[in-house]
């Protein structure tokens, strides 16, 4: 297989790139040194031998490459070594290397003696060659494929490592060869010479393996330029298995084919299928279409050999390293691709009959319900609907008990794509089997399952399903349903006109449940479009009627509704009251999404509170209840994530943050990709601002509430960042307009925006103001004054609902200070105000306001103050790692000189100050120094120039020097012997 990956970025390969680049420099500083590279066929070997060899080549190294290609039984003697040799031979600077070794240049006319003591004479002369290359400039030796190496290659390459140019006594030669380790079957001529070489103390093997899941994903969106869908991304890494050429071929294949493997791939796929035997063709063409995966015994009876003749055929199978034995007497394929190859290649009524034999194997076996998806899938592909019909919904039944809502929802839509050919006497029968109570079920699963759009599409074809004489309950449940799924995703106007035909529908007298849970999703709809009173009226009449019923899952959810509507609502400690007997309610229901919403609720109350310690245990406690009920994919859960990670950026525990983040991120859903915010927004505070182009994804697809909002601060914050007032501003208006909802009032966020946008806008105002521009400044402070009173609305919220918390009206503050800063100049009480106000536990923020503080201070020469201050920030961006904002207050010290040398001789230098000093006396680069204090380089260079500055030094060693003569560290004595 001939693959160019050279175009592809490397991805994924860090610390094998690292560790082979290791034993570059160390042939540059004379130790020779061998490394053996295996790893399977398109699992990135040659690409990262490329990256290699160019950077080798970069550093003056000779780079010589030779392949070893599949020749079948007639390989050429020596052909890695005789294309090395055309190389050199086709470069005169070379020629006379080349020519003092004849013996060597026999070679490339193909006429090499085999006699044994011509044979040793031309084995010494390519040593001999190798050598004096080498004095010339360090050398890179590439051989790749070495499974395909003729004999005689193979033993030159013995001699060369063993006796070779690796035992030269001046070094600077580094041999790095490859070879497939899925070739290898147990008989395989490499595997000897392999086992000795590991031997030798010069060298070692690295074995590349798979890529992990979000390195193919970062792989795949790398090489297409054009968006991918999610859905398109996560099958070809579901595919791909971590292979790298496996994902270009499939990524290659998105536009012409529609599932199943690229042509081109399943004849690669393939090569190794058909070396096998007859028989053991047949057993695995069986096990193809058993799965992935299959038990010995359900092999033997279905493909019909006997047990000798099966046990020949899986250790052929087995040697070739196309099955793999596992655990439980079962073997599965090594591949999933290849597994899908061989599959495709049945023909259409052999796959039919083999189906069919699986799945009444199956069903004569004693029932488990964890084997009814492994039946249906079995029945349906042997044209067996009625079976496979009531096979699907028992694997849906499943997958619901063991919280696995996804699963549910697959088994759950192949169940309504049979039913249409199913003949109705043939169908299951009993209460909640039928078209429309299916189709709802499914909605709720695919809701679970944070697939929020497809359960608006389900829902909505349950209604399309209900006929005139429908059940009123039915038809109430359905709507309300609708309305629920449509809050979820930011469609108002649909969810409102559908939860209150749901009302409509079932009288109020005598009351039911149906009637009580119609009435609890009206009022979250009629919240959500302002009608407050209006919702707060229902929840109280809905709640009296669900305690009298003793509906206690439905008590729950609207005694959360009234402590969110009443009074300042959630934050308060009377609504926090009401919420953990919501809570309480719920977890004796057994309802888990009610549960969850309760400790959403109790999480975000004492988060407005600015109580942001006491939401932690509750965030805690929520996502250990969705994880235990396989719903950490819906809705509140995912607010809950977000939450949390908000919460620890916070308060400034940013590491723990980036920890978090990671953890599951691959698992998350489409619409779930804003909970990542958090982490996107401590990238960006160090200094990341490409994480604006990261969260820019969130606005691509359809319309996700969370993801605009998200997306709006990260990209907002990034220009003003970046000092592009225009965007900032653009992109708070666009974030502010598309958020705003259809009673025109302002998103709370809004205050947020505006104030990182006027920090932006004030810097230009400022920037023109100091340049005589006194027209521009006006045009700007204009923009400022729309920014701030957006901020004031926003934060205020009229007279209809209360002011924001603590965290809102800490951003206004601030929005405030930036105002009058863009209109008047720095004021030190506005940024005292919003210092006092970001005091409630905003690590960053705060440290924020607190240089825009010293700025003014300094401004009204209150210098000690300012140096009080300045001092703070640093210590806080220096914690946090907030190199951005380490990088300001540093300059703003230097250029108000409020580091002098305190009266007292105590150093002038802060804690990490000095151990960036003794590491820059030991003669540490930056990058070196970031490395051991584990900041960043750059963050490490701020320090440096710091110090310089301090110790009034005009070097690096000048700053040393001053260090030791005015007992700033002490020298390092050092012992020898």
């Amino acid at each position: 297989m001939t693959q160019n990956v050279t175009s592809a970025p490397l991805i994924g390969r860090t610390q094998e790139l690292d560790r082979l680049l290791g034993v570059l420099e160390r042939a540059r500083a004379g130790e020779a040194r061998a490394v053996l590279i295996a790893g399977d066929a398109g699992v990135g070997k040659t690409r990262l031998l490329d990256e290699v060899a160019a950077r080798a080549a970069r550093d003056g190294m000779t780079v010589l490459t030779g392949h070893c290609v599949d020749l079948g039984d007639v390989g050429l003697p020596y052909l890695p070594f005789t294309e090395v040799l055309g190389v050199l031979a086709g470069d005169p600077r070379f020629a006379p290397v080349l020519a003092a070794h004849p013996v060597v240049e026999r070679m490339l006319g193909g006429a090499a003696d085999t006699a044994r003591d011509s044979r040793l004479r031309l084995f010494e002369g390519m040593a001999a060659l190798l050598t004096d290359l080498a004095d010339a400039a360090p050398l890179l030796l590439v051989l790749e494929d070495l499974h395909w190496a003729d004999q005689s290659s193979r033993d030159l390459l013995r001699f060369l490592l063993s006796r070779g140019v690796l035992h030269r006594p001046s070094g600077g030669v580094a041999v790095l060869a490859s070879y497939r380790a899925d070739d290898l079957h147990r008989r395989h001529p490499l595997r000897p010479l392999l086992a000795e070489l590991v031997r030798l103390p010069s060298v070692e093997r690295l074995e590349l393996r798979p890529l992990a899941d979000a390195e193919v994903a970062q792989l795949v969106r790398a090489l297409e330029e054009r968006p991918l869908p999610d859905t398109t991304v996560r099958r070809i890494v579901e595919r791909a298995e971590g292979n790298a050429f496996y994902a270009e071929e499939l990524l290659a294949a998105t536009d012409a084919e529609a599932g199943g493997v690229p042509s081109g791939l399943a004849d690669v796929l393939l090569i190794r299928f058909e070396q096998l035997s007859d028989t053991a063709q047949q057993v695995l063409r069986t096990a193809a279409v058993a799965g992935r995966r299959v038990e010995h015994d359900l092999l033997r009876e279905t493909v019909g050999i006997p047990e000798d003749e099966l046990e020949s055929a899986l250790r052929e199978a087995v040697g070739r390293q196309l099955l793999v034995p596992g655990d439980g007497d079962t073997y599965a394929f090594r591949h999933a691709l290849a597994r899908e190859a061989v599959y495709a290649d049945l023909l259409p009524g052999e796959r039919s009959r083999l189906h069919g034999a699986f799945a009444r194997l199956l069903a004569a076996r004693p029932r488990r319900a964890e084997t009814a998806a492994e039946r249906a899938h079995h029945y349906r592909e042997s044209h067996d609907p009625a079976e496979a019909l009531a096979a699907s919904l028992e694997a849906a039944d499943h997958a619901a008990r063991v919280g696995a809502p996804a699963e549910e929802l697959r088994h759950l839509e192949t169940a309504l794509d049979l039913w249409p050919s199913v003949d109705p006497s043939a169908r299951p029968s009993g209460e909640g089997v039928d078209r429309v109570a299916l189709t709802l079920r499914a909605s709720s699963a695919a809701a679970h399952a944070g697939a929020a759009h497809r359960a608006v599409a389900l829902t909505r074809s349950a209604l399309a399903g209900l006929d005139q004489e429908a059940d009123s309950e039915l038809a109430a449940r359905v709507r309300y349903t609708l309305a629920g799924n449509l809050l979820t995703v930011d469609n108002l106007s649909a969810a409102y006109a559908h939860s209150s035909e749901a009302l409509a529908l079932i009288p109020a007298e005598p009351p039911t449940a149906t009637w009580v849970w119609a009435a609890a999703t009206h009022v979250l709809v009629a919240r959500q479009v302002g009608e407050k009173e209006t919702a707060l009226e229902l929840a109280r009449e809905a709640l009296a009627v669900a305690e009298r019923l003793g509906v206690t899952d439905a008590a729950a959810d609207l005694l959360i509704s009234v402590a969110v509507l009443e009074g300042t609502g959630r934050r308060s400690l009377e609504g926090r009251a009401r919420l953990r007997q919501a809570r309480e309610l719920a977890r004796a229901s057994g309802n888990a999404p009610v549960e969850m919403r309760a400790l959403f609720s109790l999480a975000v109350g004492a988060f407005e509170a600015g109580e942001l310690e006491e939401s932690l245990p509750w965030l805690t406690e929520g996502l250990d209840r969705a994880r235990r009920a396989g719903l950490l994919s819906s809705a509140y859960p995912l607010e809950m994530r977000y939450l949390r990670l908000l919460v620890l950026y916070t308060l400034g525990r940013w590491d723990e943050c980036l920890r978090s983040s990671a953890a599951d991120a691959d698992l998350l859903p489409a619409l779930g990709r804003f909970t990542s915010g958090p982490a996107w927004y401590v990238s960006l505070a160090r200094g990341d601002l490409s994480v604006a182009d990261t969260a820019g994804a969130l606005l691509k697809g359809p319309f996700d509430w969370m993801g605009t909002l998200v997306a709006g601060i990260v990209r907002t914050d990034a220009a003003a960042l970046a000092g592009d007032a225009e965007a900032a501003v653009e992109r708070m208006r666009a974030t502010v307009t598309a958020l705003t909802d259809e009673t025109g009032a302002l998103p709370d966020v809004t205050v947020r925006l505006a104030a990182l946008a006027l920090s932006a806008v004030a810097d230009r105002a400022a920037g023109l103001r100091s340049a005589g521009d006194e027209d521009g400044a006006l045009r700007w402070t204009e923009t400022a004054t729309q920014l701030v009173e957006a901020a004031r609305e926003s934060a205020g919220r009229g007279k209809e609902r209360a002011p924001q918390g603590p965290e809102g009206m800490a951003w206004l503050a601030r929005a405030e200070a930036e105002w009058a800063r863009a209109t008047s100049g720095p004021d030190v009480d506005a940024w005292a105000a919003a210092v006092a106000a970001f005091d409630y536990g905003d690590t960053y923020e705060l440290a924020r306001c607190r240089f825009r503080l010293a700025e003014a201070l300094l401004t009204a020469d209150r210098r000690e103050e300012a140096a009080t201050e300045a001092r703070a920030v640093r210590e806080t961006a220096e914690r946090l790692g907030a190199a951005p904002l380490l990088e300001r207050v540093e300059q703003l010290i230097r250029r108000g000189r409020l580091a002098d040398a305190p009266a007292d001789g105590t150093s002038p230098l802060t804690a990490r100050e000095q151990d960036v000093l003794r590491l820059l006396a030991q003669g540490r680069t930056n990058r070196q120094i970031g490395e051991a204090l584990f900041i960043s380089g750059k963050t490490a260079s701020v320090h440096v120039s710091n110090i310089l500055a301090k110790l009034g030094a005009a070097s690096r060693g000048e700053a040393v020097a001053i260090a030791y003569r005015e007992g700033l560290i002490a020298p390092e004595h050092t012992s020898s012997g």
